[in-house]
């Protein structure tokens, strides 16, 4: 009996721990009572009644990724290619999940394959490769819609590749490389362009320089050559004007001394000589050359008596040709 009791001890505890469930964070646990649905547990604790509750589905409430195979699709234009696309969703409500659709994630594939078919088939091959976000708009909000009465809610949808043709490539890659091959070419001249436009540019700024600086330099020589000018200029007047200061000076100390006429005729006679002496081949004399003869004898006179006892025992010297003799007022 002691056993006994023992053993049905420990099977009511076997029972009674494996009727203690804890559900975890991002967890749904579906429970039928009875073969129906009872109830969805969320995060905690739970007592499952034995032989009379069980889990019918355990469910994450995380987002999940489905990567479905390329699919073959048809454009507008007939020509095949292959897609495959990337579904990202999330359960929102486990009852719907667990009794919506018998395999959910198949349903999703063969609902995107058909949809992805119906917008390509509107679409010509080239809208097809330049349209990925129209196309992943449109997807999404019609899985959306037919997914929402099994409690799953599309959040994106993502074109992953675009297969075309193998001559479809082909072609494609010639055009890339032509277009490549033509910036190329279009870069290379506005470079070129660019190049000459700056080279143009530094000559002009340099012809600019220099005809700036010979502006200057020849702004600067006549400004020089003006001041020079100016300088010489200034300096024969200054010397003009010194000269006729000093002759009125002396015609002051003259006017001062009171001269008699003696002294006045032979300064006339001093003004006649130094007429005479020049190159010119005429001679005018003036009419009062007798009284200019007096004051020369005169002065001869004094002249020689000064020079006889200096040159007392010396030759007489005869007058060289060419010279001017005076005697007796008379001149030979």
């Amino acid at each position: 009996m002691i056993i006994l009791i023992f053993i049905i001890v420990v099977i009511l505890l076997i029972i009674l721990v494996r009727s203690i469930r804890i559900v975890s964070q991002a967890h749904a646990f579906v429970i039928e009572r009875l073969g129906g649905y009872y109830a969805t547990w969320g995060v905690g604790l739970h007592i499952l009644v034995p032989f009379i509750d069980r889990i019918a589905k355990k469910v994450t409430l995380k987002e999940q990724v489905a990567d479905f195979a390329p699919q073959p699709v048809i454009t507008k234009d007939n020509v095949t290619m292959r897609i495959d696309t990337v579904v990202f969703f999330q359960i929102t409500d486990p009852k719907l999940y667990a009794y919506g659709v018998e395999n959910p994630l198949n349903a999703i594939e063969n609902l995107s394959a058909t949809t992805l078919r119906n917008i390509i088939g509107d679409l010509e091959l080239d809208e097809t490769l330049t349209s990925r976000e129209i196309i992943n708009s449109k997807m999404r909000s019609i899985l959306d819609v037919a997914t929402d009465p099994w409690g799953i809610k599309v959040n994106r949808v993502e074109l992953k590749n675009i297969i075309p043709p193998q001559e479809i490539q082909d072609a494609m890659e010639r055009q890339m490389k032509a277009e490549r091959e033509r910036r190329e070419a279009v870069t290379r001249a506005e470079g070129q362009k660019k190049s000459s436009i700056l080279v143009a540019e530094g000559k002009k700024e340099s012809a600019i320089l220099q005809a700036e600086a010979e502006k200057q330099a020849a702004i600067l020589k006549a400004e020089a050559k003006k001041e020079a000018t100016i300088r010489e200029a200034e300096g024969q007047a200054e010397a003009i004007r010194k000269v006729q200061q000093a002759n009125a000076q002396g015609i002051e100390y003259l006017k001062q001394a009171a001269p008699d006429k003696a002294v006045l005729t032979l300064k006339a006679y001093d003004a006649f000589i130094k007429a005479a002496d020049g190159k010119a081949t005429k001679l005018v004399i003036p009419s009062n050359i007798q009284d200019l003869s007096s004051v020369v004898a005169a002065l001869t006179e004094t002249v020689s008596a000064v020079k006889e006892p200096a040159e007392a025992g010396q030759p007489e010297r005869k007058d060289e040709p060419g010279s001017t003799a005076v005697s007796a007022g008379k001149p030979v």
